[in-house]
């Protein structure tokens, strides 16, 4: 073989691997408003913190946290199949959704600001046509999110970090303990 014949030959087989890996990295879709309201319903959107992805329920399959805003958190629950959970008043005492939606927010701001929650199953993980479970994890006073490791019952998990607002605000923590998001006030920060 000629060398003008193997740099064709190479040229061409690097653009067909080029093509194969962009087309694979493709698959997985874009957190939007489409993305949102397909999984949670037409009452959410999406705010503008970015999705953080990691493995919550520590099953081995990415998840996906996406902060949002919902305007009536218990209305597509049946119809999208996620489940509503309120672990910021369960902590304080009571913490049933169906009841603490209905609750005036101490900040204007921040009422229906939501984090959607998304356990994935499969190769697919979060973006499985039937995830493993959803959440709609309400009534949190959030500015940011991040995801770190903390040790539960002597296990290392990855958890939500939350960086909370109003007065006293404070770094707060939401982790799945095998059953449900617990939610655990960590100490204040500095503003």
């Amino acid at each position: 073989m000629s060398f003008p014949r193997f740099l064709l030959l190479l040229v061409s087989c690097t653009t067909l691997l080029n093509s194969a890996l962009q087309a694979q990295q493709n698959t997985e879709p874009v957190v939007n408003n489409d993305f949102i309201q397909k999984q949670f319903g037409l009452n959410c959107k999406q705010i503008g913190l970015p999705a953080i992805k990691a493995d919550l329920d520590g099953d081995g399959v990415e998840d996906i946290v996406i902060p949002a805003h919902c305007t009536n958190p218990m209305m597509d629950q049946a119809e999208e199949n996620y489940v509503v959970v309120d672990p910021y008043n369960s902590f304080f005492g009571y913490g049933n959704p169906q009841v603490t939606t209905q609750f005036a927010s101490d900040d204007p701001d921040r009422r229906g600001f939501t984090l959607l929650v998304i356990h994935g199953v499969g190769s697919d993980a979060w973006h499985s046509a039937t995830p493993k479970a959803k959440f709609m994890i309400v009534n949190l006073p959030f500015k940011d999110i991040y995801v770190k490791k903390l040790v539960l019952r002597k296990k290392q998990r990855q958890a939500i970090y939350v960086e909370e607002t109003g007065p006293g605000a404070m770094t707060s923590v939401l982790v799945w303990d095998g059953k449900k998001y617990r939610y655990q006030p960590m100490g204040s920060t500095m503003e």
